[in-house]
């Protein structure tokens, strides 16, 4: 019977099916229909309307009609549904609490191999969630879950006194949206962030307790993933980041508070020793090695008022190349 994955017997089923095309039957009109004597049938009525598939009518004797199928079956469906839910959940915490059980177990067990993609997204979650003091991280596609999802919760960590220190690759800032939708939104309210223009792998790191980085390196490697405790790992996953941390460009400084100028670009005799936050942003993208498209897609400009706002830039600082601008931009402490 197809309607027993939702519960209902045989009976039940038969019962209802014969009832949809009997509408104001009695117990006795439903009995002759299916078979069964009016004591059975009255009490499978019974367990109809408790159900929500049939509706009792008042009198002597008592009639019932079927509920529409597409709402009484489809509210079985659902209720179905939530019970698959919560016993994904369970699962899900069971094999959370194996895992750790193992691992206290086991004490030399310092990397676990995640290949669910809602078990990366969980555990990338839980370490966020979990950190205490900080959390760090290299922020490059591809992405498990959709770029700025887990904003609001990250501002509400970093009012509780959580530092975020994120250095992103110039993939993740030229993701189309993510620079003024996501970044700079966590940047104005507290995010410390930099830019490199390309970072060895994806990461995040919790505390100094524990990390998650992907599986392998190569396409669809991020569909799979080590969770990784203290350990000697760790710790080199702590160096490496400090690392690029020092090496990146910082962001706070070089992107424009909310409600400022970011199209204008300074222009004149190159004799200036202050920049504008428009100018900064510029410096801050073309100095993590971003293209012109890149810009362009984050600014919202056209491809022309990228190039002519770029040579601006390099001809008021004076240069004849990108390098050269970076230079000279350092020396002015524009950067």
């Amino acid at each position: 019977m197809e309607l027993n994955v939702l519960g209902l017997t045989a009976e039940t089923e038969h019962a209802y099916t014969a009832l949809v095309s009997l509408p104001r039957s009695t117990a006795s009109e439903l009995a002759d229909v299916c078979g069964l004597s009016a004591a059975a049938a009255g009490r499978l009525l019974s367990q109809l309307v408790k159900d929500g598939l049939a509706t009792r009518f008042a009198g002597r004797p008592p009639r019932f009609t079927a509920t529409a199928p597409d709402v009484a079956v489809t509210a079985l469906i659902q209720e179905r549904e939530h019970q698959l839910d919560a016993a994904r959940s369970l699962v899900h915490r069971l094999a959370e609490a194996h895992r750790e059980a193992n691992r206290i177990s086991h004490p030399d067990i310092a990397m676990e191999l995640l290949t669910d993609r809602d078990d990366i997204s969980a555990a990338a979650h839980r370490l966020t969630a979990d950190a205490r003091r900080e959390v760090r991280g290299f922020d490059r596609p591809p992405y498990v879950d959709r770029p700025g999802s887990n904003l609001e919760a990250q501002v509400q960590r970093q009012r509780t006194g959580v530092v975020h220190r994120v250095i992103y690759d110039r993939a993740a800032v030229a993701w189309p949206g993510r620079l003024h939708d996501d970044i700079l939104p966590g940047v104005h309210t507290g995010e410390q962030a930099r830019f490199r223009a390309e970072l060895p792998l994806k990461l995040v790191i919790s505390d100094n307790r524990s990390a998650i980085i992907p599986f392998s390196l190569t396409p669809g490697g991020h569909s799979a993933a080590y969770l990784i405790h203290r350990s000697p790992i760790l710790s080199a996953l702590e160096a490496l980041f400090e690392a690029e941390w020092a090496r990146a460009v910082p962001l706070w400084d070089a992107v424009p508070r909310p409600g400022a100028d970011v199209t204008k670009v300074p222009s004149g005799s190159g004799h200036s020793q202050q920049s504008d936050p428009g100018t900064k942003a510029l410096l801050a993208m073309l100095t993590s090695g971003l293209t012109d498209a890149a810009i362009a897609r984050t600014q919202g400009w056209s491809p022309r008022t990228t190039q002519r706002r770029i040579h601006g830039l390099i001809s008021e600082l004076g240069a004849s190349t990108r390098f050269q601008a970076a230079v000279m931009a350092v020396r002015r402490g524009w950067l």
